[in-house]
């Protein structure tokens, strides 16, 4: 195996590593899934901007970060907001009670359908103001993928194709629990799990320094 495959398995590796754990962005991605509301987009923006920010740790942008901790507050401070907010919508929805025999995917469907401006909004919201982005796609994939010397690139060619892999197959592959989501107390359970998850990653910026 040269060198140049075995960085590139090494950042496909670590990549999905790092992006399949449940956090604010695959939430969002995995319920656009359910509701087949804007998939393409949301997949696309997830992936690209992993793409962006892995290409930049890999250049050693990780170092703008060291140079500017101002930077890294404000992106923290917004972003726990940002979370905050979305949780307790999350939170909202999962104590709303259903209709009476209501088919679960029929109705999230139906009301309150997201435009495709305000998911790219939210998607873009979550995935730039969440500092553990940075974090892991900046910092760490850049620093590991530095060690690589002269096959660093390929590298972040494993990592981002991660990246692709798994947001494609969260958006497209959600369907295939539309049998289990048919249950309103499904989708309420779901959005308690966002809910809690959203305000915890807030509370973990705010808190944890």
């Amino acid at each position: 195996m040269t060198a140049a495959l075995l960085a590139a398995v090494a950042g496909l590796g670590l990549g999905l590593s790092l992006i399949i754990a449940i956090g604010a962005q695959n939430a969002f991605v995995l319920r656009q899934g359910l509701r087949r509301e804007h998939v393409l987009a949301v997949v696309v923006i997830c992936a690209v901007s992993d793409a962006v920010l892995i290409i930049v740790g890999v250049a050693g942008g990780g170092v703008l970060f060291t140079a500017l901790p101002w930077l890294v507050e404000i992106i923290r401070w917004v972003g726990a907001a940002f979370l905050i907010t979305y949780g307790v919508l999350a939170a909202v929805r999962a104590l709303r009670r259903p209709k009476p025999d209501a088919d679960g995917l029929r109705a999230e469907r139906g009301a309150g359908a997201t435009s495709l401006a305000v998911a790219i909004t939210t998607c873009l919201a979550l995935t730039w103001l969440n500092p553990h982005v940075y974090l892991d796609t900046v910092l760490l994939l850049g620093s590991v993928g530095s060690t690589h010397g002269d096959e660093r690139w390929w590298f972040a060619v494993g990592a981002t194709l991660g990246s692709i892999l798994w947001f494609t197959s969260l958006g497209f592959g959600a369907r295939l629990l539309a049998p289990l989501f048919a249950r309103p107390l499904a989708w309420r359970i779901l959005d308690g799990i966002i809910a809690v998850v959203m305000i915890a990653i807030a509370l973990s910026l705010v808190l944890v320094r």
